[in-house]
């Protein structure tokens, strides 16, 4: 099968298989929005309609700095700039992991 054939095949085992349960993924990262908001190094949580949380951290946070000290406490970001930081839930993202996140970034 060439490249697009696999793409195909991922997209087409995703729609029938995962649609149903995109409805947690979601909820997951609104409560993640909900507890990133209630944070005093939060700047800003760009409104969450996906599995995609954005935020912006206060100009006193290093985004890098910040990165590595949520993965020295084994939860994963991305960057998306010096301060915005990208967290996204996924299939294998559970309410446990979720508590641990919040434990996490309360912590902080």
């Amino acid at each position: 099968m060439r490249q697009a054939g696999f793409l195909a095949a991922a997209g087409i085992f995703a729609l029938e298989n995962n649609i149903s349960r995109l409805k947690y993924d979601h909820r997951r990262a609104k409560e993640l929005e909900r507890i990133l908001s209630s944070l005093s190094f939060v700047e800003n949580v760009l409104p969450v309609e996906t599995n995609i949380v954005i935020f912006t951290l206060a100009d006193s946070i290093d985004g890098k700095d910040f990165l590595q000290k949520l993965k020295s406490k084994g939860l994963l970001a991305s960057s998306m700039g010096k301060r915005e930081i990208r967290f996204v839930t996924h299939l294998d993202f559970t309410d446990s992991m979720l508590e641990d996140a919040a434990k996490i970034l309360k912590s902080l």
